[in-house]
């Protein structure tokens, strides 16, 4: 037992004195003015824990503050800070928050007792205690203590074990996605690095349309991050396009066309499949087959494959769109040459409210600068030959 300002009693006669090693035990704090009360509770409890005793309410909050105990017995009556005092001290602390600390006092008064109870106290025992009173609410307290600590550990470590299962999910997304965008460049003739320029292009066009009142509720940095991650399955249909008319060295026909125009079904169907067989959850799998199905829908209705018009194309789409028309048009294939940035950006102007979504397009041209790093940053080393032509336009 430690005392501050106490007469210490006799080691013969005072059990929580004895010279015994330290034991693994509860520790009780024990505050009191009064050595005789110090030494009767001790007696009382230290055979089933390990007692620490202090004579005030500051040597009190020290003691907690350099060794928090397991529960407080806290007099109410004392000279300085009073039991209430230390109570609420105790209980604005986050390191002494948790800490049980029953109220004792020579005064049966119910207003007491209801005003240890708003200061924090968990417990009130009136004195003289009662010996088995006193040993059943301590051990009644610390069990309780005892449960909350492991409750909270475990939903901790659920917490912990939720977070770890959410990073190993976005990792195999990850994954998922760049195996099929790999996929998809072993077959047709784009680059890769179309595939990062387009994923590049589409978040900094929606970061700028964030800015805007129109899209600041819809474009939230979740949905702009989904985004990013869904474009490079834009084109994850093509897998199912015939590779004759896929490869093909030149432009091609009408027919053949119809065909490769497909890729936008067989990509949006397959994403939508794989959405429903989540259950129906993932924004990721809503917005990646979104982004496949429509990426080639016009603003003015005369895209496809559904011929949608203005608002009805998903915005996901709308921003792809031009992120992918602004990439093919400056990137060099082997049946075109790259056109300059400036004659780029001039057509996609002129397409302002035909082909692309005006707020989309004008959202473009504020972003110019990053666009334009961007393609810097991703350009290719060379044009891959090879590879189907576009029917005539600026799709």
């Amino acid at each position: 037992m430690t005392a501050a300002a106490l007469p210490a009693p006799s080691p013969a006669s005072s059990p929580a004195m004895s010279s015994a090693a330290p034991r693994a035990l509860p520790t009780v704090l024990l505050v009191d003015d009064t050595p005789e009360n110090i030494y009767v509770i001790s007696a009382l409890l230290d055979d089933l824990y390990e007692i620490r005793a202090v004579a005030s309410g500051e040597a009190a909050l020290e003691a907690v503050n350099a060794s928090v105990p397991d529960i407080v017995l806290l007099d109410v009556v004392m000279p300085g800070l009073n039991g209430y005092q230390v109570c609420r001290r105790l209980a604005a602390d986050p390191a002494s928050a948790d800490v049980p600390v029953i109220l004792l006092t020579a005064s049966p008064e119910t207003e007491g007792e209801a005003q240890g109870f708003e200061a924090g106290a968990v417990d009130y025992i009136v004195k003289p205690v009662n010996p088995r009173v006193l040993r059943s609410r301590v051990a009644t307290h610390l069990s309780l203590r005892l449960a909350n600590r492991r409750l909270r550990e475990r939903a901790l470590g659920l917490q912990d074990e939720l977070v770890r299962r959410a990073q190993e999910l976005a990792h195999a997304q990850d994954a998922t996605i760049c195996a099929l965008s790999a996929l998809v460049e072993t077959r047709d003739n784009e680059t890769g690095g179309h595939i990062h320029r387009t994923q590049h292009y589409v978040r900094a066009i929606a970061q700028t349309l964030q800015c805007t009142a129109d899209f600041r509720a819809a474009l939230t940095p979740e949905v702009i991050e989904l985004l990013f991650k869904s474009a490079p399955l834009h084109d994850v249909g093509k897998i199912g396009i015939d590779d004759r008319i896929l490869r093909k060295p030149g432009r091609l026909t009408p027919a053949e066309f119809d065909i490769m125009k497909t890729h936008t079904t067989i990509g949006g169907t397959a994403l939508a499949e794989a959405q429903r067989h989540c259950g129906g959850g993932g924004a990721f799998l809503r917005i990646a087959s979104e982004i496949a199905r429509s990426h080639h829908e016009r603003w003015s209705g005369g895209g496809y494959p559904d011929g949608l018009a203005g608002e009805a194309i998903p915005l996901s789409a709308r921003i792809m769109a031009i992120a992918d028309v602004y990439d093919a048009l400056i990137s060099e294939r082997v049946y075109k040459a790259a056109l300059p940035h400036d004659e780029a950006m001039r057509l996609l102007r002129a397409q302002r409210g035909q082909h692309f979504d005006p707020r989309v397009v004008d959202a473009f041209v504020r972003a110019e600068p990053e666009i334009r790093a961007i393609a810097r940053r991703y350009a290719d080393a060379g044009p891959k030959h090879g590879g189907a032509a576009p029917a005539p336009g600026i799709s």
